[in-house]
């Protein structure tokens, strides 16, 4: 199929209503997902709640594998499948629902910004915990990545995603990092958000955007994730309005929606 033919597919793909029966893929929650891709798949689930659509979770051992992009969370609606926030946020934009269809241009730009600095450092501090330190990569990481799988396959899957993560950070500048550096990073967002935030409900004011998505799937994450100790989670509780936005989404969002079958307590 040609380009032209493709994107004429996609317009009106995207021009039909949305399903009742569109499902979000990740991998399985209890022993298999990681600390990034759990907050990405929150990050969508909350962006999608947002935008009063429906979703239904299903998770699979192979979802990594399963996804265009090779990364999850991936949506299926229709006969068209989006990986990733930023595109599912087009894809359902297309469809006519937007969270910041409200923003003006230097509104939007703002929007932007801060949501690169959140996949900048929250995102890339998650990936180097889980992958670059050894208490964690130990303890954690190559038993719960590898869990679907036999030996030797678990091993060998575990060991390739760790050489590609670390020479991921390796290029952008993280290699050489220290845990400290590395979460003093995080404390620096975590300040940066806290400041935008202020007293306000949403980043914007009275109403979410995909920013408030994104930022809350990534801190809501970090603070109910066990980790082989604190330290993480305690950078984002040192900042009172950030518990009480995450509080805040997950009780309308997630509590008002589902009767509590998915709430997460951060009090």
């Amino acid at each position: 199929m040609s380009l032209v033919a493709e994107a004429f597919v996609s317009q009106i793909a995207a021009a039909e209503p949305w399903p009742e029966n569109a499902t979000l893929y990740q991998q399985l929650k209890g022993e298999q997902i990681l600390l990034s891709d759990n907050a990405a798949s929150l990050a969508v689930q909350a962006f999608l709640q947002m935008c009063n659509l429906p979703i239904k979770v299903v998770c699979r051992a192979n979802a990594e594998y399963m996804s265009p992009s090779g990364k999850v969370p991936f949506i299926h609606v229709g006969n068209q499948v989006v990986s990733e926030l930023g595109p599912i946020v087009q894809f359902v934009k297309a469809k006519g629902h937007s969270l910041s269809d409200g923003l003006d241009e230097v509104q939007k730009a703002e929007m932007k910004a801060y949501m690169e600095l959140v996949n900048n450092m929250l995102l890339t501090a998650e990936l180097y915990l889980q992958w670059c330190d050894e208490a964690t990569v130990g303890e954690i990481t190559h038993a719960r990545y590898g869990s679907p799988y036999p030996w030797p396959l678990n091993h060998i899957l575990a060991y390739q995603k760790q050489w590609e993560v670390k020479r991921k950070m390796k290029a952008i500048g993280w290699g050489n990092k220290t845990l400290e550096q590395v979460l003093e990073d995080v404390d620096q967002c975590c300040q940066a958000l806290s400041q935008r935030l202020g007293t306000q409900p949403y980043f914007f004011n009275k109403q979410p955007t995909e920013l408030d998505a994104l930022v809350f799937g990534h801190l809501y994450t970090i603070l109910t994730t066990q980790l082989t100790n604190d330290e993480l989670s305690e950078k984002v509780k040192n900042y009172s309005n950030l518990l009480a936005f995450c509080r805040r989404i997950e009780q309308h969002y997630f509590e008002d929606r589902s009767k509590g079958s998915s709430s997460i307590r951060l009090s």
